[in-house]
């Protein structure tokens, strides 16, 4: 059978094929445009997207398991919707969804709301399921590497509450391994959720002092202006989605990700080797 990923070509996606393919599944990635998925040959890509219903049956169809992975989007959870009614309607009992860490607790954070919505339909539709819900991306600093290696400050408003964060390949690998286990058993498994951290949980000036060993010189945190964030963000990005990103930095501010005891051990023992450090990212990107 086949295991059908969405969001093949962002961030994590890419990983979980890569991952999939790496342990020899039949994969079909969807993708708005196949000429540019660059996923690795063999892989299966179908056309589409979410709200495009005929596509996403075509894509559905002889699968039985599905990645469900949607981005931060004013319909997100009209998307994920229509994505778990057409896989019910195509038989597909088994699912892994990447939501995010404190979805029940982030309420006032859109994105956040709207996850914990898509769990809660996941659960009330009956499938078979894995809820990944992974911290802030270690990726996400990308973004920020050229203010931090060009002017020595680091801009992310992440407070001193600590996040821990994790590598976006970790998050691909523990979705592979988790869509490879419902796709391989025999029976009816359980539905579970996976709190997924990296190993260690960073405040804003634990990050800076990292960029600043790593590049070996001073580098400084910009501090909790969330505002100022909001106004840099809306420079790159739609107001609404800015003013989200906003209110989920005041959340780190005032909660932080905090892992739970054994989060971290059991990721370690799933992935069978050790979580990718923050400090591995920066001097990858650095060098």
């Amino acid at each position: 059978m086949t295991i059908l990923v969405t969001g093949a070509t962002g961030t994590v996606g890419r990983h979980v094929v890569r991952a999939l393919d790496r342990r020899g599944a039949a994969i079909r990635a969807l993708a708005r445009d196949p000429a540019k998925a660059g996923l690795p040959a063999g892989v299966a890509v179908a056309t589409g997207d979410f709200l495009d219903v005929d596509a996403m049956r075509a894509a559905l169809s002889g699968v039985s398991t599905l990645f469900l992975l949607n981005a931060v989007v004013p319909d997100e959870v009209t998307q994920a919707l229509v994505a778990l009614n057409l896989a019910r309607e195509a038989g597909v009992g088994r699912v892994v969804y990447l939501s995010v860490i404190h979805a029940d607790r982030f309420v006032n954070v859109p994105h956040f709301a709207g996850k914990l919505a898509v769990e809660r339909m996941i659960e009330a539709m009956g499938f078979e399921a894995t809820i990944l819900r992974p911290a802030y991306f270690i990726d996400n600093d990308r973004t920020v590497a050229d203010v931090v290696a060009n002017h020595g400050v680091y801009p992310m408003p992440l407070g001193h509450k600590g996040l821990a964060m994790i590598d976006a390949g970790d998050i691909g690998e523990v979705a592979a391994l988790e869509l490879l286990r419902r796709e391989g058993a025999a029976g009816p498994l359980p539905s579970e959720r996976l709190t997924l951290v990296g190993p260690q949980t960073l405040t804003g000036p634990d990050v800076a002092g990292i960029w600043s060993e790593v590049l070996g010189r001073p580098v400084a945190y910009a501090g909790d202006d969330t505002a100022g964030f909001e106004q840099a963000l809306r420079r790159v990005m739609p107001p609404w989605m800015a003013f989200d990103m906003r209110l989920m930095a005041e959340r780190f501010q005032t909660d932080g990700m905090i892992p739970q005891p054994g989060d971290r051990e059991r990721l370690t023992a799933l992935l069978g080797r050790p979580l990718r450090a923050y400090r591995d990212f920066a001097a990858g990107l650095a060098a």
